[in-house]
């Protein structure tokens, strides 16, 4: 299973970025060349997924100080984009802590931030591979994917490792609304089935289901897991019905600072996004909309975390703290 697309790459001092909001109709591709213009990328969504996003703010950085522009400021800006996804500011911060406004320096650390997130998505297939039984189907939601990440993914990635061990499986992906990851990424990366996000519960009552394999956005200290919206509801049905639910993330997007999920701000999206369809209105005009684009899976709900240390089992705690030492 190899990746035929490159979500983002660096070159001749500029970023490029893979136009996620026009696929899967158009493989588009843009260049960045200042740190306000990616900000706006990933607010905007041009590109996603917690690691991805860690990985263009770094670039972001480096443009900011090639143009020798205030690095604090430029942080700042940065963050405020999308406040959910612990990896963007993990990023920032880690050229932050450098001191230094030499653009090489930082260059040289963004550049690590993507190296090591192509390596982490290897090493967190290779531990979730392990739990792929042989005949089995298992369920993702959102993209987790290649798509997602600077490599080829956290949860997608244990489907990529599995299927180069030879296991055979299937792979169920919703659509996950109002966004469509799912539906217009994950099964335009990965050959899966589709299903409408309503249509969990009864593939799980008939046993059409045996796993859950997502990423994430943040995990709190606990062990909470803040993901797309409707990934909470999934959990719940999981649990219902015996199946094991398993959370896919480097060790990036485990905030300690965070006591518990309570307390993640959980970022509210455009209402045009429910509301409109590729630019069609499918609601009526001034209606009132709620459009959280995350939520938080308690831990309770979670069978484990599957980082590139390996796989933690609850309680959580004391491995996620153990882990970042």
């Amino acid at each position: 299973m190899n990746i035929k697309f490159k979500t983002l790459e660096w070159k001749n001092n500029q970023l490029i970025l893979l136009d996620q909001r026009k696929l899967p109709a158009q493989e588009i591709y843009h260049t960045y060349q200042t740190y306000q213009e990616v900000g706006l990328a990933i607010k905007d969504m041009v590109v996603r997924g917690a690691p991805a996003i860690g990985v263009a703010a770094g670039y972001a950085m480096a443009l900011a100080a090639l143009k020798s522009e205030d690095l604090l400021q430029a942080a700042t800006y940065l963050k405020s984009m999308r406040p959910t996804a612990v990896n963007l500011a993990w990023a920032v911060e880690r050229i932050l802590k450098l001191r230094s406004k030499n653009p090489q320096d930082i260059l040289n650390a963004a550049k690590a931030i993507e190296a090591e997130d192509v390596e982490m998505c290897k090493l967190m297939g290779k531990w979730g591979a392990d739990l792929i039984e042989n005949g089995k189907t298992y369920l993702t939601h959102c993209n987790a994917g290649a798509l997602a990440t600077a490599g080829q993914g956290t949860a997608l990635s244990v489907f990529y490792e599995a299927k180069r061990q030879g296991k055979t499986f299937q792979v169920i992906s919703s659509e996950t609304r109002p966004y469509l990851q799912g539906a217009r990424l994950t099964c335009w990366e990965l050959s899966t089935t589709l299903i409408t996000d309503n249509m969990v519960a009864h593939l799980m009552k008939l046993g059409k289901i045996h796993g859950v394999f997502v990423g994430s956005d943040r995990i709190a200290a606990n062990g909470d897991v803040a993901n797309k919206i409707g990934t909470y509801g999934v959990a719940t049905l999981a649990k219902a019905h015996a199946i094991p639910f398993y959370a896919v993330a480097p060790t990036s997007t485990i905030d300690l600072k965070t006591p518990s999920g309570e307390h993640i701000i959980i970022e509210e999206r455009p209402p045009e996004e429910v509301t409109h369809l590729h630019g069609i209105p499918i609601a009526p005009a001034e209606i009132n909309v709620f459009n959280y684009s995350f939520d938080v899976t308690p831990h309770e709900l979670v069978s484990a975390i599957i980082t590139e240390k390996g796989v933690a089992k609850k309680p959580f705690s004391e491995k996620l703290r153990g882990w970042l030492k």
